[in-house]
């Protein structure tokens, strides 16, 4: 049996990420396994809102083309006030994990819930904390979450193709 495994790729820019995921669309990697998280950190100067209708989420604001435009693609979208990282939107599946990590309770070992949320993908600690020291300093991550092959795949067109600031691959069987 396969164990899920998953590509985490860094992007200074959100032009950067929505070319990765179109870069990875293009190669016809399953959508519904891609997520992106980053700052929202425009809140502050421009009026910003989000609603949910159906499957689909709305965005308005300095981001909003961005943000819908990849919650247009992706499976998933959220909101989240991370205590320590600020506003944080997330598209993809890892909103479910977030979520799942909120819900049971696994904030365990300082992590924040997004912490939580990478932890159930099989991110080491060691990771997140990178992780989430770039989202702080602006960036913003695309996580590919599948079976070993795929995720090697994709982390090849990422590698080759975006212009990004590291690509990393975890296994949940290697997790700390």
């Amino acid at each position: 049996m396969n164990t899920p495994n998953t590509c985490v790729a860094i992007y200074k820019t959100h032009q950067a990420a929505d070319d990765a995921v179109k870069y990875l669309q293009k190669a016809g990697f399953e959508m519904k396994k891609i997520s992106v998280v980053g700052s929202d950190y425009h809140t502050e100067e421009h009026v910003v809102g989000y609603y949910n209708t159906g499957d689909r989420m709305k965005a308005w604001g300095k981001m909003g083309g961005f943000w819908g435009g990849l919650w247009g693609v992706l499976f998933g979208a959220a909101f989240f006030m991370i205590p320590g990282l600020g506003p944080m939107v997330v598209a993809g599946p890892l909103v479910s994990a977030i979520v799942g990590g909120l819900e049971g309770a696994v904030i365990v070992g300082g992590l924040s819930a997004l912490g939580a949320g990478l932890a159930s993908m099989g991110i080491p600690k060691n990771s997140i904390v990178r992780y989430e020291e770039s989202l702080s300093a602006g960036s913003f991550l695309l996580l590919y979450n599948d079976t070993e092959e795929n995720v090697a795949a994709a982390a090849k067109v990422l590698l080759e193709s975006s212009d990004h600031e590291g690509v990393e691959t975890h296994s949940k069987n290697n997790g700390e």
